[in-house]
């Protein structure tokens, strides 16, 4: 692992930290531009800029991690911080704006902070839980839910129940790899 804690990867994960207070701002705070003027739509476009910029972050980050050798102990806490940070905003911020169902929203939050903890009790005895393509999947499908929610488009509301059957399963996947990663101790 490098021994420096700030580098790009680094950097572009608090990037991404930085992103989601501004995300959230933009919407429960949509009052501010609209006393303003400022179409809603301007303000749902704006907030989709802040909230696909920082999800492109996080393929960065870790490209650039494993790619060039930047992976630090650091990254490893803050990229998934970064991550949990953004989806939070965006999913409470969608639920206050009546959006997102607030079942829905607590369920995949609860899914993802019940695996984070999941992920520092495996680290804390030396077991690695690697995100598999349920994960990969279950990110793109909250990602896409959440830019067409922003939107209020179209199949907002059903991307978001996919998302939340991917996100349930893919816990899931990672509570099955944990449990037989303790067997085969």
């Amino acid at each position: 692992m490098s021994r420096h804690a700030f580098n790009i990867p680094n950097t572009l994960a608090w990037m991404r930290i930085a992103c989601a207070p501004v995300l959230f701002f933009l919407l429960i705070e949509r009052g501010v531009f609209l006393d303003r003027g400022v179409h809603v739509e301007w303000v749902d476009y704006f907030a989709v800029l802040v909230f696909a910029f920082a999800a492109i972050t996080d393929f960065f980050d870790g490209y650039i991690a494993r790619k060039w050798n930047m992976a630090t102990t650091l990254g490893e806490i803050l990229d998934p911080l970064a991550d949990k940070l953004l989806v939070l905003a965006a999913f409470i911020g969608l639920m206050l704006i009546d959006r997102a169902n607030a079942w829905v929203v607590l369920l995949i939050l609860t899914r993802e902070f019940f695996i984070t903890g999941l992920r520092v009790a495996a680290a804390s005895a030396g077991r690695s839980v690697a995100a598999g393509n349920w994960g990969k999947w279950k990110t793109g499908l909250q990602i896409t839910a959440i830019i067409f929610l922003i939107l209020d488009w179209f199949p907002g509301t059903w991307l978001l129940y996919g998302a939340l059957i991917i996100t349930l399963y893919s816990g899931y996947e990672y509570v099955r790899g944990y449990a037989q990663a303790v067997e085969a101790k």
